[in-house]
């Protein structure tokens, strides 16, 4: 196995791949630079790039991946 085969495997403890732990980690620094504000997706990027390869369109799937997983079915 390579090292991008092993990106993409979801974690045993809460069902992450590293890739989205990544953008997750990145996210959190920013909003803490940014005095809890928000991150500009280019810049959050610009993060993540430090860490593992990815093409934007990879990081925009995650970030809708990660946001639908927070929303609650409405009844």
């Amino acid at each position: 196995m390579n090292k991008n085969e092993l990106d993409n495997i979801p974690d045993v403890r809460d069902g992450l791949t590293r890739k989205e732990r990544i953008v997750l980690y990145c996210i959190n620094q920013l909003q803490k630079e940014r005095d809890g504000r928000n991150a500009p997706t280019v810049m959050l990027y610009g993060r993540v790039l430090e860490y593992v390869e990815m093409s934007e369109s990879e990081l925009q799937l995650i970030l809708q991946r990660l946001s639908n997983s927070n929303s609650r079915p409405v009844p």
